[in-house]
């Protein structure tokens, strides 16, 4: 197993020193979903919420989560992010939306946790938005499906 990177000799807890690892491209991709009652989808896609434009403001939040994450996350370093894209899928069948984030930079450390904040952000806007209409929505599957760049490579989720 792999020792966790986020502790010293002594078990404290500590930021990785990455100030000798070279820049490369890096990118991840985090999904995650929000299920509600068929009619709370309805009213997202007819844009019929009163607060506004559901996906929109989930969009710019899930944005500005992943900018603000080494704020959130202790030991995530600040990262200069040259790239994001908050996309949705609305799924009838299964009353849900889907959100999916992909983040990337060229620097010293992974995006992985940026883009989880991401997911997690725009799902949370998602239950701000509609929750005067649907209380009981569901925010799940929140998960890292890729990520490339960096000393560990290449992973994707199966």
């Amino acid at each position: 197993m792999k020792k966790l990177t986020h502790f010293d000799k002594e078990g404290r807890a500590r930021m990785v020193d990455v100030s000798e690892k070279p820049s490369t491209q890096r990118e991840a991709v985090a999904r995650g979903a929000v299920y509600m009652k068929p009619e709370t989808l309805t009213l997202i896609k007819d844009r019929k919420i009163s607060k506004g434009d559901v996906l929109g403001v989930a969009r710019v939040a899930g944005i500005m989560a992943a900018k603000k994450t080494s704020e959130l996350i202790p030991m995530c370093h600040p990262l200069n992010i040259t790239s994001i894209n908050i996309d949705f899928n609305l799924d009838d069948e299964n009353s849900k939306v889907d959100v999916e984030a992909r983040v990337k930079i060229v620097g010293q450390t992974g995006v992985e946790m940026e883009a989880l904040t991401a997911v997690s952000a725009a799902a949370l806007t998602i239950y701000d938005m509609c929750k005067a209409v649907d209380k009981e929505m569901t925010l799940s599957e929140i998960m890292l499906m890729e990520k490339r760049g960096g000393k560990s490579g290449e992973f994707k989720r199966k």
